[in-house]
């Protein structure tokens, strides 16, 4: 039953962008950074939020063409998707990137109270949305990697 999924294109088409768009959002962070321990760069790798380019806006456009050439841009589960790729592309773009602003802000002004008034502050975690080029790149990833596994 598991090997089936990698037989889905959907399937296929989904984990490659989001691995393709980790990638080189990977090679991008160690290019930047410091040498980091191993750890760190699988963290980076996997897991790492926010950023260049966008994996929650690859996957998922990869997910929705995907089904618009299987099912057909008519279909129920074609609109379904549709509609949630929006919500998320929205989300990566307004919501997240918001609240990161204001975690930032608001750990600026923890440090100066703490400081201030030698109390205890705990930062909170800064967790950034993204800027629109980068989720417009990670739609051109989902879109060409859907399009190779349905026409190659």
């Amino acid at each position: 039953m598991f090997v089936s999924f990698f037989q889905n294109p959907l399937f296929l088409s989904g984990i490659t962008s989001f691995l393709f768009a980790q990638f080189i959002k990977f090679a991008i962070i160690i290019t930047k950074r410091v040498k980091k321990s191993r750890a760190e760069m699988l963290e980076a790798f996997l897991w790492r939020t926010g950023g260049m380019p966008s994996s929650h806006a690859s996957t998922i456009t990869a997910v929705t063409v995907t089904i618009g050439i299987e099912e057909g841009i008519n279909s129920n589960l074609f609109i379904l998707s549709l509609f949630l790729s929006l919500i998320i592309l929205r989300d990566a773009l307004g919501v997240r990137h918001s609240s990161g602003m204001q975690a930032r802000t608001l750990n600026a002004l923890g440090g100066i109270l703490s400081k201030r008034f030698q109390v205890e502050y705990h930062p909170v975690k800064e967790i950034l949305g993204h800027k629109p080029l980068e989720v417009v790149v990670g739609c051109f990833i989902g879109f060409f990697i859907a399009a190779a596994y349905a026409y190659l």
